[in-house]
């Protein structure tokens, strides 16, 4: 079975680097709940191939969300998303997400998020990608209105 990535894309007032640095960097600032047992006090993205992607609560624990696949500041991130049906971390698991940060004419940037190898979920493919579906529109206009907020009049 075949499912079709999910793709949501949303235009900021920021550059490309700036929007880089603000999805990659501020992630605890728009993201709204994470998985983990408490709240998230910061959402880390480790800024290399290698690198871990996780969420931090106010007592110093971890929650692991995946891995940094490649690293392409300020066009492109690929993410391990390594959060299975139960959205409980598996490093035995991982779908793949790609964030573009693309110069939009006349200013802008066109940040173009794809979450894809979705059949990877099997028997729950079809079910947890429709969740999935749902859900990232709203990371995304998050992320935009979080961004153009950040950014001002530019």
């Amino acid at each position: 079975m075949s499912i079709a990535p999910i793709v949501k894309s949303v235009r900021v007032k920021a550059p490309p680097e700036r929007a880089f640095e603000l999805f990659t960097g501020s992630m605890h600032k728009w993201w709204g709940k994470g998985v983990g047992e408490r709240p998230f006090v910061a959402i880390v993205i480790e800024p290399r191939v290698g690198g871990r992607w996780y969420e931090r609560d106010d007592q110093g624990n971890e929650t692991q969300w995946g891995a940094v696949t490649l690293w392409s500041p300020p066009g492109r991130v690929l993410l391990a998303w390594q959060l299975n049906t139960r959205w409980k971390f598996d490093p035995d698991f991982s779908t793949e997400l790609e964030i573009r940060f693309e110069a939009a004419p006349g200013g802008g940037t066109v940040v173009t998020l794809e979450h894809r190898q979705l059949e990877r979920y099997g028997d729950e493919a079809q079910r947890h990608s429709d969740a999935l579906r749902g859900g990232w529109p709203g990371k995304m206009e998050s992320f935009a209105a979080f961004t153009d907020s950040e950014t001002g009049d530019v």
